[in-house]
């Protein structure tokens, strides 16, 4: 892997980045101490995150999910 000195990663900041994004990651030094790893980022999802239905057919929430417990929950918060 690639080691850089701060001041050649910002004369060489493009160059280095367009290295990093096909794979060749390297290492930011100052004074001989390693700072920040630049790794790609990976490819990307052409439709973006999918957050929605991830888990489609594997999680049943039952019809009356938002009716369970009702009664105990009732008297957990009755007066008196």
């Amino acid at each position: 892997m690639q080691t850089v000195t701060l001041d050649d990663a910002q004369k060489k900041l493009v160059t280095l980045v367009e290295q990093a994004s096909l794979g060749d990651a390297f290492i930011i030094t100052r004074s001989g101490n390693p700072l920040v790893k630049v790794i790609p980022v990976g490819p990307v999802p052409e439709s973006g995150i999918k957050r929605l239905g991830f888990m489609a057919d594997e999680i049943h929430v039952p019809d009356d999910f938002d009716q369970m417990n009702n009664t105990e929950i009732e008297k957990l918060f009755a007066d008196g």
